[in-house]
């Protein structure tokens, strides 16, 4: 019986490496649904390349259009709700979460309620709703199956021991586009320059976060829930080649890593075919070709977003959903001309530093702080 999935975030580009890899193993999985923000015209693409009978867009403004362009038999939901509703009244196995941003929490949490297997594309889930997510997971049997590169190699490295003989998780930087600039230079960035990821092929808002190195900022928030650890049990490592994706170091002293060409439908195949492997598609490794593997610490005088994500991790309670929501929307001003390259991390920092945490939120708590965090932003630059 082939396992079917519901990806959310189908438009995007780890959606889109989703479904590649989805056609690669047909006789396997099964796509059963589709979610999607904006991008209504690829979306009909997709609904009927896959047959699907159920999608959903978040922008209720181009229902219409989806309605129109996909199949009478295809069920069209809209509005935020309407991808929720796609997630609890889909017969799936499996749900991908890769909507960007903290959007893609709602529908997270409906599937990690309905007992479901989720494969975690969007780290934000986490960040914002760890102390909800993880309790819901244990409480229905949902397995969530981390897809960044990175967490993905520490869920395969953790094979090799207990949970309890865990020193150390090390996660693994490509130090982006900006590895080796001053940080003058930094600090004059342009939204094209910030774009160019050297190694890995990802949608802009990531980008411009591996740009400023928040990506692993908030990565660091998500191993603490994932992998239940402190903060002082992980570290990041610049690792420019990006082959080694991760690092777990046992209490022996033992290194156990994953390594790999940087292509994320090698993860996003190991979370939907999980707790199986199956042949992949991208390419392997050369090992006859001499190569070097090169690894040094962040510099945090340049790269600040990271020293953030730390103090966020220890603050727990709202600080991850405020520290998630003002870099999304300091990121959005950049890329909107409003404001340099610069001022995305020292705005972020500004409002994190504002927030007083709520310890042991609710959800409604969690989505205040949210909103607070967004408009503050807005506030700062104002001020």
């Amino acid at each position: 019986m082939r396992k079917r999935i519901i990806v959310l975030g189908s438009t995007g580009s780890i959606g889109r490496a989703a479904l590649d890899v989805a056609a690669a193993l047909k006789d396997q999985v099964s796509v059963v649904g589709l979610a999607a923000h904006q991008g209504w015209q690829l979306l009909a693409e997709q609904a009927q390349r896959f047959g699907v009978p159920a999608v959903a867009i978040a922008d209720q403004r181009h229902y219409d259009d989806l309605k129109r362009s996909c199949p009478a038999s295809t069920r069209i939901l809209g509005g935020a709700e309407g991808l929720v509703e796609l997630v609890k009244t889909t017969e799936a196995d499996f749900v991908l979460s890769a909507i960007v941003g903290a959007a893609g929490l709602p529908a997270t949490l409906a599937a990690v309620g309905r007992g479901l297997d989720v494969g975690l594309a969007n780290k934000e889930s986490l960040v914002v709703a760890g102390s909800l997510i993880m309790p819901l997971a244990r409480q229905h049997g949902s397995t969530l199956i981390p897809v960044d590169s990175e967490h993905s190699a520490v869920f395969q490295a953790l094979m090799s021991g207990q949970a309890g003989e865990v020193h150390r998780l090390y996660l693994t930087a490509s130090g982006g586009p900006f590895r080796t600039w001053s940080r003058e230079q930094i600090e004059r960035a342009t939204v094209e320059q910030a774009l160019r990821h050297p190694t890995w092929s990802m949608g802009p808002k990531i980008t411009i976060d591996s740009a400023t190195m928040m990506n692993k900022a908030l990565e660091v928030i998500e191993a603490t829930h994932l992998f239940g650890v402190s903060p002082d049990q992980v570290e990041v490592l610049v690792h420019p080649e990006s082959v080694v994706h991760s690092i777990v170091e046992f209490c022996d002293g033992s290194l156990i890593a994953q390594l790999g060409t940087p292509d994320m439908r090698t993860p996003i195949q190991y979370a939907m075919t999980y707790p199986q492997r199956v042949p992949g598609m991208a390419a392997r490794l050369d090992w006859h070709q001499a190569r070097r593997l090169n690894f040094e610490p962040p510099d945090a005088e340049r790269f600040p977003a990271l020293r953030l994500g730390y103090e966020a991790a220890r603050r727990g309670g709202t600080a991850g959903a405020v520290l998630n929501a003002a870099n999304e929307a300091a990121v959005e001003r950049f890329r909107d001309g409003t404001i340099p390259f610069r001022e995305i991390t020292r705005l972020t920092e500004r409002v994190h530093r504002r927030h007083r945490s709520v310890d042991e939120p609710t959800l409604a708590q969690l989505m205040e702080a949210d909103a607070w965090a967004r408009a503050e932003v807005d506030g700062c630059m104002r001020g």
